[in-house]
């Protein structure tokens, strides 16, 4: 098993399939010049690396920690966003002339996950112009996309979940890089701020230890999330439990690990800014990203 340090660096020399100099590992990782040489003797003691470049050992010690598949969540209305929405599921709404959701599905296969499912509900059929462009796509339907919350979607997708990003398809990806081939270990992104009226974490020691809707210097929780395999077949089961108990479908489905049942869990916060994403909420935000909605 490797160390968080190891994969750190060998993940990175695996995405760039060339040697990198330790100043530039350093500046990538955020560790120090004498750590990284430190970590790059040990990768090439054990044959993970030859002349700064990973080796087919190296990528065989990555398998373990590789990304099956990303399930998006895209069953709800959007209601902040009428008149758009009306006619058009907000994750297939243009914003410049591209889908909301082609901005994280081309991320995911950039990365070369293969298996994207896709949960669905409202206006479901218009999701199929997707397969156009991603034919691999499986969907799921989600029956109650309109008697609950997002917890509805998940309950649909819960025996997919392991090594599994868990993506909400209203993002605007900016930077594609927030979606990588190898993870180390169950996460959620979150934006560093002084202050949100936003769902956002509280953290301690890059460890999140509950959620709650606006803080000061705290993290914003970005809809990007990755899950192990022993943390994908928790969450199933916790995601069943709190649905089926009194008032479960009024839940979010992320308060399940982050508050109902947080102490099955041990999950980290991935860092990111607001320069990776937009998250678009109102009408009056879209018409503010893209003016042609202007009238």
């Amino acid at each position: 098993m490797l160390s968080k340090k190891e994969f750190d660096v060998l993940s990175i020399l695996e995405a760039e399939k060339t040697n990198l100099s330790q100043r530039e590992l350093s500046k990538r990782t955020g560790y120090s010049v004498g750590t990284v040489n430190s970590i790059m003797a040990d990768l090439s003691e054990n044959g993970y690396v030859h002349d700064k470049m990973i080796t087919l050992k190296g990528i065989e010690a990555l398998e373990p920690y590789r990304v099956q598949r990303a399930v998006f969540v895209a069953a709800g209305f959007g209601s902040r966003l009428v008149p758009i929405t009306l006619n058009t599921p907000k994750p297939l709404i243009r914003v410049q002339g591209e889908r909301i959701i082609d901005t994280l599905l081309d991320a995911v296969v950039k990365a070369g996950i293969e298996e994207i499912i896709i949960v669905r509900g409202y206006l479901s059929e218009q999701f199929d112009q997707l397969l156009y462009k991603y034919p691999g796509i499986k969907f799921l339907e989600n029956p109650a996309y309109n008697e609950g919350n997002n917890i509805a979607s998940l309950i649909c997708a819960r025996y997919f979940l392991e090594n599994s990003y868990i993506l909400e398809s209203d993002i605007i990806l900016k930077n594609p890089n927030l979606i990588t081939k190898y993870q180390y270990q169950s996460n959620y992104c979150g934006v560093p701020c002084d202050r949100t009226d936003d769902w956002c974490f509280t953290v301690d020691k890059d460890r999140i230890t509950g959620v709650q809707v606006g803080g000061l210097n705290t993290y914003q929780m970005v809809g990007i999330s990755y899950w192990t395999k022993n943390d994908g077949k928790k969450l199933s089961e916790c995601l069943k439990k709190v649905y089926e108990a009194p008032g479960g479908k009024e839940r979010y489905w992320d308060t399940v690990p982050l508050n109902y049942c947080k102490n099955d869990f041990d999950l980290v916060v991935r860092k990111c800014s607001f320069e990776d994403y937009i998250e678009i909420d109102t009408f009056n935000e879209l018409k503010a990203v893209d003016s042609t909605y202007v009238s």
